[in-house]
């Protein structure tokens, strides 16, 4: 019976939707994260009788009888809503206040050697880099090196970076700070780490100084957290686990119907 493959794909579907709701609530807290969601839709339709056809009496059938074959996963699509932003005071974490991603320099054989990620949280490292925290410290694309001696640094809202040194009342301006805008965000490749890397759906980046180009402007001394709200995910969850448990109980129907046609036959 077409019931239990119908609602095979059902349970299938199902188990992708659950598997996408468990990333999302595990990075509920991973600074920079887009939660994802995950879009159906039909499979092809057995025409037992189309629509238009003609009947016995030479009259056009105005319906038909399609039988559908179930569901599946269209795709995956990352929500590009802003999170909220979190104040740390610590003036090298950069929230952006609008589009936009930080451009880092990743591995060379992965997205030509360049990731996009909206994930500020940068520090300086042993030789004077900005770099992005965490284990690999991916350092800030184009580069910015901070004087060894330096003692203080500021990031202006336009992406200006500034230090002072002992004995110079003025701050220097040491670089910028550029941001990267795709035309369909939704098309980029994701690495892990809240680190993106284009593709040909994403288009080519265009490159602007925050607050002009479409770019947002920054927040210095805050971060954006990850857009993933706990209460929708587990509200999904449920009704994810509900939508799974009825395409199980379609199979035990379809499977009692079978054994009886075959008690039939005997």
């Amino acid at each position: 019976m077409l019931a239990l493959y119908t609602a095979g794909t059902g349970m299938q579907a199902m188990s992708t939707q659950v598997n996408v709701i468990a990333n999302n609530l595990a990075n509920v807290s991973t600074t920079g994260f887009k939660k994802e969601r995950v879009m159906f839709q039909d499979l092809f339709y057995e025409q037992v009788r189309q629509p238009g056809t003609l009947n016995t009496l030479g009259q056009v059938n105005p319906t038909g009888v399609q039988i559908g074959l179930g569901t599946q996963v269209a795709a995956t699509e990352d929500d590009f809503r802003p999170g909220d932003a979190l104040n740390t005071g610590n003036p090298t974490d950069l929230n952006i206040q609008g589009n936009g991603f930080f451009q880092v320099k990743i591995y060379p054989d992965i997205g030509g050697g360049i990731g996009y990620t909206r994930a500020g949280n940068f520090t300086v490292n042993a030789q004077g880099n900005l770099v992005q925290g965490g284990p690999d410290g991916f350092l800030l694309d184009p580069p910015i090196t901070v004087p060894q001696n330096y003692t203080g640094i500021t990031i202006t809202p336009d992406g200006v970076v500034n230090v002072t040194t002992p004995g110079n009342a003025n701050p220097q301006n040491i670089g910028q700070i550029q941001l990267a805008n795709f035309t369909n965000p939704e098309g980029l490749v994701k690495i892990g780490g809240t680190i993106y890397v284009q593709s040909t759906a994403s288009g080519s980046p265009t490159v602007s100084d925050p607050g002009s180009g479409g770019a947002g402007r920054l927040q210095p001394g805050y971060l954006e957290q990850s857009n993933v709200d706990a209460v929708t995910e587990l509200t999904n969850l449920i009704s994810a686990q509900r939508d799974f448990e009825l395409n199980g109980r379609v199979i035990d129907a379809s499977n009692q119907m079978l054994q009886t046609i075959n008690n039939l036959r005997q």
